[in-house]
């Protein structure tokens, strides 16, 4: 076959044609980057954590004090945060009704005084008409009925006096003990039942520390158990002692609520806000598994780590569970060995498989080297 020479227009068009060639052509990947990853070797460590609950101080024994009588409150004297002595007067109902009920019961009493007198001074005439034989035996047993009667009705006015006297005096709500008022629940003008609450009273004595704990921990913390107490902007540590534990769980918060008894001598105010400590919840001391937040990423909803196999210089991922929290280190419950190498930094922009050489301070000397000299 005979070659046509390339000339004119062909001839200019062939390099173009190379040019354009060229470009279009798919280029070569580019080699993935060998990133330096910074390791921790996996080893056990002590939790210095504490697990700690809020509390409130509140007295041994709170009290709501009532009226034995139903009313119309008519005064109040006592005041919240006021100290109060055992006979101090803390309300008053309007005690009209009771004096008239007793002036009442007072005039049945002379009433049935003046029939025990009558009666007393006939069955006299009678028992001496009877010694003269002017009436019968059962005439004067008659008589004597009647003066009994007179004595019983006697007795009976004096007790309903008593009574009554009691219903007034109960008009006026008393302190039974010494302590501090430490809330009001009716004020002057209302009309009040029996029993219904009045003024809350804690009483002076022992303290008691209240706080609520999770149903998962509420087993673990046995009655007798210890905690420290701390109040909120103080250095102090106090000890407390479980002695009572809720039966029933909240409804809403699904906690239970247990008190914790403070030493005879501690002096908190009431009300006031303090940090428990459980040493029965607490794994301060204990060995355990910890990781860095930093090393952490998500991993289809959970948490995993990149682990470095040694012999090909590769990353792995694995997924870890974590259980609490220890400062800025996490807790490790499953997933890790002693001994693994884990990436503790940049872990977000790793991949499976990825090859990586370990990172090393500057001025630091790599392993080999070092055993080599």
């Amino acid at each position: 076959m005979r070659k046509i020479p390339l000339t004119g227009p062909a001839f200019l068009l062939a390099p173009l044609l190379a040019v354009v060639l060229t470009a279009c052509s798919k280029p070569e990947p580019q080699p993935e980057p060998v990133r330096s990853v910074k390791l921790m070797t996996v080893q056990p460590g002590t939790m210095a954590s504490e697990t700690q609950y809020a509390g409130e101080v509140r007295a041994r024994t709170e009290l709501r004090l009532g009226f034995r009588v139903p009313g119309k409150l008519v005064r109040r004297q006592a005041q919240v945060g006021q100290r109060v002595k055992a006979g101090d007067v803390l309300a008053q109902l309007d005690p009209q009704d009771f004096k008239l009920a007793v002036d009442a019961v007072r005039a049945q009493l002379a009433a049935a005084e003046t029939n025990r007198d009558l009666a007393a001074a006939e069955f006299q005439r009678y028992k001496v008409l009877r010694a003269q034989n002017f009436i019968s035996g059962a005439e004067l047993e008659r008589r004597q009925a009647t003066l009994d009667a007179a004595h019983a009705q006697v007795a009976q006015a004096r007790a309903q006096l008593d009574t009554q006297s009691n219903q007034s005096n109960y008009t006026r709500l008393l302190a039974t003990v010494p302590g501090v008022v430490t809330a009001v629940d009716a004020e002057p003008g209302q009309v009040v039942a029996v029993g219904t609450p009045v003024v809350r009273l804690a009483q002076d004595g022992p303290l008691d520390v209240v706080f609520a704990v999770p149903e998962s921990s509420v087993d673990a913390l046995p009655v007798g158990s210890r905690a420290e107490v701390r109040p909120w902007g103080g250095d102090t540590v106090l000890t407390g002692v479980v002695r009572e534990k809720g039966a029933l769980a909240d409804p809403v918060t699904r906690t239970f609520q247990v008190k914790l008894a403070l030493a005879p001598d501690a002096r908190l105010p009431l009300g006031s806000t303090v940090t428990v400590s459980p040493q029965a919840l607490s794994p301060k001391g204990s060995q355990a598994i910890m990781l860095p937040t930093s090393a952490l990423w998500h991993d289809n909803g959970g948490s995993a780590v990149w682990v470095l196999e040694s012999g090909s210089m590769t990353l792995r991922a694995q997924p870890v569970q974590i259980v609490a929290a220890d400062g800025n280190q996490v807790v490790v419950a499953s997933g890790l060995e002693p001994g693994m190498q884990v990436v503790v930094a940049g872990v977000h922009v790793l991949t499976a498989g990825q090859k990586v050489t370990v990172y090393r301070p500057k001025g630091t000397v790599p392993a080999a080297a070092s055993t080599s000299k």
